[in-house]
């Protein structure tokens, strides 16, 4: 038993999996906040083209 737990301490491969989680976590909220900032944008723009194509 007390050998089981010694591995079970020195195994990182689940701290690597949730390392990897938590990076695309930081990464998809990055993405989702500037696509919040540019579609506003975007869409300012689009409706200027719209506008002045007499659409």
């Amino acid at each position: 038993m007390k050998n089981l737990f010694s591995r079970f301490l020195k195994d990182e491969s689940g701290a690597t999996a949730i390392e990897y989680g938590l990076i695309a976590a930081g990464i998809s909220v990055v993405i989702i906040a500037a696509v919040k900032a540019l579609g506003g944008t975007l869409n300012g723009i689009f409706e200027g083209l719209n506008t002045s194509l007499g659409g």
